[in-house]
Formats: C-alpha cells, structure tokens, sequence
C-alpha cells in the first residue's frame, strides 16, 4: 500500500509513486548542496513515467531561484529514482534580459546628432529605384512618379510603417474615441503622396498632434471645425461680490444713575469732545460780539456744558426750579451781591476751565456795571 500524497492525483495526475518521492529528491540534493535546499514548493508531472519536485533554494545572491530535482518510475515500480536536477529561475527570480544581438540593440530614439546608422544588409523595407539615364524628359518623369533614387519603400516598408503610425495614431486610440470628428475632415490635416496618401497624412495643428503622421479616421479636441461653447461660464457657482458690504455704525449709550461716582480721569474721547465744545462757544461768543448782541455768561456756558454731559442726570438744573436766571448770573428772589461777583465769576470762569479738562482755552469773564463781557 502507498503513503497519501499531499497532492491529489485527481489534481495534478502525478502518480502516487512519483508525488511521494520528495524526500527522495531532497537528499539529492543535499548530497550536492548541503546548506542551499529550502521547502518543498510542490510537484508536477512530465508524462507518465516522471515528475519534477521543486524546492526553495536559500543561496545567497539567488533570490527567487528554485530547485528543480526530476524523478521517474517505470510502470509498476514500487519506488521511484533521481533522473537529474538544475537550479533553475522562479516567477520573481533576477535574471538577466534577453542576449539582444549587437546589430539590433540601437532603438527609435537613440539617433543622436552627427551620428551615422546605415541600414541593415539586404533590408526588406527598401528595394531598388529608377536609375537615371542621363535623358532629362525621362529622368523629369521618373523624378515625379518618386522614381530617381537608388532605393524606395518595398510593400514590406510601406505595410511596416503603416501599422506603426496607425497604432500610435489610429482610430482605436482614447483621444480619437472622445474626437468631435476625424483628421480626414479637418482643416490641419496634410495628405500624404503615393499610396500612402488615402489613409495617412501630417498634422499642422501645433496644438494637436504636430508633425505626426496620423491616420485618416484619428481625430482630437483641436479639430478645426469646434466651436467655442457661448455663455458667460459655469452656472455652479455665484460671483462673490468683495464691494457688497454694509457697514453699521453701533453707538453704545452710558447712562449714570443718581448719586453714581463719575471716573476720575475721562478717556480721550471724552476730552476732545469736551474741547471741541468749548471751542464752538468761544466762537459763538466772538460771532455775537461782532453782531453787537450780547454774549452768554459764563454761568450759563458751565450749566449749558453740563446739562450735555450729564444728560442721563435726572436731578433738576438750574434753570428747571422755576426761577429765572438774569443776563448777571444771579437767580431772580435772591438778594444782590455786587461787592464779590467779579469774584465768583472769575470762580466760575475757572471752574468751567476745568470742566473742559484744563487746557481747553475758555475766554475770560469779567464784570463790568453788572454785566459780564468776555476777553
């Protein structure tokens, strides 16, 4: 009775006796190499009587290589026995490229300048051409027909050159498939002469396939019958607009409560508009001087500055207790005191100085007969 082998003969239709000789093939091998035999890789059949085991060879610099160990067993033999080995490349082994014979190594492109490259010995793309005779009526003709040269394009050069150009340039290309039309009908297009002239021609579209031969059915974008699609552009998106922008001015009001401390020091706003303010009343004072009509107190210039900044204030003025306020200064009831106005109005004139922050300039007041009349 036979030992199972690992692979089916149903499989692979290695036969029982061959499939099991794998330690068979393996001391083969170790024989001749005792450090490079791998894993078993697997076992295929050459014919009836043999099979081939291959191993994983672990030499260093063949990286990839297999052992190859073929086995054989005759028709009713019990065992089988070695036949040969090799140590032969796998799928992914580095080899070297084909030997390529020296008169065929120089390929498209390789042309350099000033470089020379005769054509092979008896090449079938040329064969010979029309020999001058030294008779211009006939030597003309010939010239015409591309007669005159000592070799010409053969059949063999002419079906060679077409299927180059028609692979490159043909109709079965991704550009000339998404093509509005063909080279045939476009305007760029250049027949070529001779035979060649039904099916070929150059392309003079520097923004197509420039100094190309193309076939006649190729085709791309820059086919000179495409028209530039109208409109104004894509509809995807909307024009930002950078100028539609508005622009709110926020005010933001402070209101003081009664009683409420006011800060020691006003901020810059504050003060410019206080001097601002001063300035418009010492102008209007000197546009009333000029005008002959009389110009405010000084009294009245302090209450009017603040009754503008405390405007939130609700605690009653001056002028709101009913009493009314003479062109002097003093309120209507109260007994005169001509002896210390120039005193409390030069006081006043001073406290309205500093009420506009100290270095706003206030004109100066003084009394002359009970009237005030400013400097």
């Amino acid at each position: 009775m036979y030992a199972v082998s690992a692979v089916s003969v149903s499989e692979s239709g290695v036969r029982p006796v061959l499939a099991d000789a794998a330690e068979v093939a393996r001391r083969a091998l170790v024989e001749l190499e005792p450090h490079g035999v791998g894993v078993h890789l697997g076992v295929t059949a050459e014919d009836e009587t043999a099979a081939t085991h291959r191993f994983e060879a672990s030499l260093p610099g063949y990286r990839g290589w297999q052992w190859a160990v073929v086995v054989a067993a005759p028709p009713g033999a019990e065992s089988a026995t070695v036949s040969e080995s090799a140590l032969l490349p796998g799928p992914d082994a580095l080899i070297a490229p084909d030997f390529i014979p020296w008169e065929q190594r120089v390929r498209p492109g390789d042309l350099g300048p000033g470089d020379l490259l005769a054509p092979p010995t008896d090449d079938p793309r040329l064969v010979p051409g029309y020999v001058a005779t030294g008779d211009p009526v006939v030597d003309d003709i010939a010239r015409e027909v591309g007669l005159g040269r000592v070799q010409v394009l053969s059949l063999e050069g002419r079906v060679d050159a077409a299927q180059r150009w028609y692979l490159e340039y043909g109709p079965d290309t991704e550009m000339a498939k998404a093509a509005p039309s063909t080279c045939g009908l476009c305007g760029f297009y250049v027949p070529l002469a001779g035979a060649l002239r039904e099916s070929f021609g150059v392309c003079a579209n520097a923004m197509g396939a420039d100094g190309h031969v193309v076939h006649v059915e190729y085709g791309c974008g820059a086919h000179s019958d495409v028209v530039a699609p109208s409109g104004n552009g894509s509809p995807r998106y909307e024009a930002f607009d950078d100028h539609a922008v508005e622009y709110v001015q926020v005010r933001v009001a402070v209101a003081q409560s009664v009683g409420e401390q006011a800060p020691a020091e006003p901020s810059l706003t504050d003060q410019e508009t206080a001097e601002a303010e001063a300035v418009e009343a010492a102008a209007a004072e000197q546009v009333a001087l000029a005008e002959g009509a009389a110009p405010e107190s000084a009294a009245e210039v302090v209450a009017a500055e603040s009754q503008t900044a405390d405007a939130g204030d609700p605690s009653p003025a001056a002028g709101e207790s009913g009493q009314a306020v003479t062109e002097s200064g003093q309120v209507a009831g109260e007994p005169d005191q001509s002896g210390s106005d120039q005193a409390d109005h030069v006081e006043q004139s001073s406290d309205a100085r500093d009420a506009v922050g100290g270095d706003a300039e206030v004109p100066a007041v003084e009394v002359e007969h009970g009237s005030p009349v400013a400097r």
